[in-house]
Parts: C-alpha cells; sequence; structure tokens
C-alpha cells in the first residue's frame, strides 16, 4: 500500500524523477521518507496453514526484507522497461560471477570482450575452466565481425562498454543482434556509464551488471553489485541466487538506495569534470593522447554518441614516453588525487595500468606510460594545480 502522494503517475517519469522516487512506501514506513534498515533471518507466519503454505510477502531475510524490496524497485524503474528483476550481489564480482554460473554449464563456450575488468577474466580462467565451460576472448571493435568466433556451443557473449581501463566502446546492438540469431545470451557490464546514461537491456542486452561499489553507492564506503535482467533470464538469475545463496547486507542496500536518490546529481557533475578535465590533459604536453569516449576525438565517440546519454568521471590518459621512476615521482608528488583502486566515489583518484600481460585477443601498445584518472567532487582549479605539481615533478625526474 502507498499512500496518495507516493501513487505512480499514469505518465512515464524521467529518470532523474525515479531515481528519487521509485520505491517508496512511506504508509508501511510510518510516514519516514526513507525505509527502515531491516536486519532480519526468521520470518514469522501466524498461522499453520500460512507457514504450510509460506503465505506471505517476505519468507526469509536471505531473500529479502522491505529494504531489499525498495531498492530493487528503484533499481527497475532505473533499468527501464525491459527489466524484468533486478537481483542484488555483495560485490560487482559476485554479481558477475553469479550471473555467468546462471547461465553456463559444462560443455559451453563463452565470447568475452577483450577489455573485460580483469576480475571477469580471472574468473572466465579459473573457475569456468574447471567447470568444463571455454573461453575466447574477442576485439572490442569486432562488431558483427564476431559472428566468426560462434562455435555450435556458445551461449552467451560477455560485453563491458567502455572497458574501464582501455575504454574501447564496443557496438552492442550489432554484438546483439549476431548473438540472438545463433541462439546465444548478451552479458553486460554496465558499471561506468549507469542505467541512466546506458539502458543496456534496451539494446539487445539480456543481463546488465553494475558493481554498485562505484557510482551507485558514491561515497567508497560499501561493496554491492546488481543483476539486472530481461523477462527471458529472470528466472535463471533468480534461480542462481537461490541457489548459491547470493545475499546483500541489508546496511549495504540502505546506502546503496541513499546513494541511487543522488545518482543523477553526482553523474551529472561526473561528467562535466571529467570531460574539462580530460579536454585540458589534451592541451598537455606530457600527454600522448587521452582515451575518453565522450571526446570527439576518441575512435569510439561515434558509437558513444549513438548509444548513451551520457558520460561518468572515469577515463585514461597516455603519456609521452617516460620512465617508471618519472611516473611514481607524478604520483606520489599529487595530493589531491589518491592512489586506490575502485572508483565512482566522490574523491578523485589515479592509477598506472598496463593491460599488455593480459590482453589475448588484441595487442595493447598505446605508445607510453598509462594513467587511469576518476574526476571526484572536488573544485577542477585545485584538481589543475595539483596536477601540475605532479607534472613538474615528472619532468625533473627525467
Amino acid at each position: 500500500m502507498t499512500s496518495p502522494k507516493d501513487s505512480r503517475p499514469s505518465k512515464p517519469l524521467d529518470p532523474q524523477t525515479e531515481l528519487v522516487t521509485s520505491g517508496r512506501d512511506t504508509v508501511a514506513q510510518k510516514g519516514f521518507i526513507n525505509p527502515p534498515i531491516v536486519r532480519g533471518s526468521t520470518v514469522l507466519y501466524p498461522t499453520a496453514e500460512d507457514l504450510h503454505a509460506h503465505r506471505g510477502e517476505f519468507q526469509y531475510g536471505r531473500h529479502g526484507t522491505p529494504t531489499t524490496k525498495a531498492l530493487q524497485q528503484a533499481l527497475m524503474a532505473l533499468e527501464g522497461p525491459n527489466c524484468a528483476g533486478v537481483g542484488l550481489a555483495p560485490s560487482g564480482v559476485a554479481a558477475i560471477s553469479t550471473a555467468l554460473l546462471a547461465i553456463l554449464k559444462a560443455g559451453d563456450h563463452l565470447l568475452v570482450i577483450d577489455s573485460v575488468y580483469r576480475p571477469t577474466r580471472n574468473f572466465c580462467d579459473s573457475v569456468l575452466k574447471r567447470y568444463g565451460v571455454e573461453t575466447t576472448y574477442f576485439d572490442p571493435l569486432i562488431g558483427a565481425g564476431v559472428e566468426k568466433l560462434f562455435k555450435p556451443n556458445t551461449r552467451a557473449v560477455l560485453v563491458e562498454a567502455p572497458g574501464s581501463q582501455s575504454f574501447e566502446m564496443p557496438d552492442i546492438p550489432a554484438i546483439a543482434a549476431v548473438a540472438h540469431a545463433r541462439g546465444a545470451l548478451v552479458v553486460d557490464d554496465n558499471t561506468w556509464a549507469t542505467p541512466l546514461f546506458h539502458r543496456s537491456l534496451d539494446q539487445g542486452v539480456d543481463i546488465s551488471i553494475q558493481a554498485g561499489t562505484k557510482y551507485i553507492g558514491g561515497h567508497s564506503d560499501i561493496m554491492f553489485g546488481t543483476i539486472s535482467a530481461n523477462a527471458k533470464t529472470w528466472p535463471l538469475i533468480t534461480e542462481a541466487i537461490r541457489l548459491l545463496g547470493v545475499c546483500a547486507g541489508p546496511d549495504e542496500v540502505f546506502l546503496a538506495l541513499r546513494g541511487l536518490r543522488t545518482l543523477a546529481v553526482r553523474l551529472a557533475h561526473h561528467q562535466q569534470a571529467g570531460l574539462e578535465m580530460a579536454r585540458w590533459f589534451a592541451s598537455r604536453p606530457e600527454v600522448l593522447r587521452v582515451i575518453h569516449p565522450a571526446l570527439e576525438t576518441d575512435p569510439g565517440h561515434a558509437i558513444w554518441k549513438r548509444d548513451f546519454t551520457g558520460a561518468t568521471g572515469l577515463f585514461s590518459i597516455v603519456l609521452k614516453p617516460a620512465s617508471k621512476q618519472a611516473v611514481d615521482a607524478f604520483l606520489d608528488t599529487v595530493t589531491l588525487f589518491g592512489m586506490g583502486y575502485s572508483w565512482g566515489g566522490f574523491e578523485s583518484l589515479v592509477i598506472p595500468f598496463d593491460c599488455a600481460s593480459y590482453r589475448t585477443a588484441t595487442k595493447w601498445n598505446p605508445g607510453g606510460p598509462t594513467l587511469r584518472f576518476h574526476i571526484g567532487l572536488e573544485n577542477l582549479d585545485d584538481l589543475k594545480a595539483d596536477l601540475e605539481r605532479g607534472f613538474a615533478a615528472l619532468k625533473a625526474a627525467g
């Protein structure tokens, strides 16, 4: 039951409005705007008949609580009309592994984009391999040409748009068309853009995954993952979640819902700040090129412009040839850019990376050292001044 003020209008709402209003039930919440954090395992039944019939909105804490229901409703609204359900996981990696285990079996063949998140690659090359699933990696720019890699037992194609280090933009609609024609499913890691800027389920993707640790949480204080699925694959996802015992903690669920309410505002800032900083880097003499799909000069810009409605604060740069000592001097000098993995929080980050040792379908040879930046919510003039000091240290170190 919802109050009159919480009832849904017949006209579709803008995603920004959905983020603020979906999943709210102020009657059930005794008038409070936010749902309470429900910590619980056992749910009591009033009668033996109810117990035998498993009658009740909630039956066991692992299967859901009022808090998880509120978050799932809000996420479904964000994902759009092609979303049949959203599963919650304790991390992004758990969301990826659960989704793959839900749709694959021994003897299957999986196609994975070569720019995929490295923990995903590690899972495919270890656990899936031990379970008899073969993985083939493909060029992120292959598009419909992925068809030549299909085998009779190809069950699924996993994409990531863009890759969270090298930022190639795959043509998801073209890949999905080929996959579906061959009876395969398409899984997308949509963490970079979130469904606010990229509704991949609307573009032929069957399962969309996010590391909610990043932009949904928004404050670098939770581990969380989501698995969104269309009507065809949602039963597979729900079964896997139930049988594997996948469960997100109540505090993380509450914080994810709180973060979701401000996602549109934060991503608008991350987008504007990220683009301004990317263009600033492009003007620097120390920088060979900037890898950001929303830049007009980026090779993936046309696909980004066609398929996405926005960009976020994560991108990479290629420095002109420099020694490791010089790059380390840069990293040790900047103070507003923390050195740490993950991204999507309020703070700016930088890490060096090199894909050469683990890319197998394509060669990674960018022409110089590579750095990945996340642009947070700090003042941009302060960030630029910090980087100026870093570049001075890089130059001094030779």
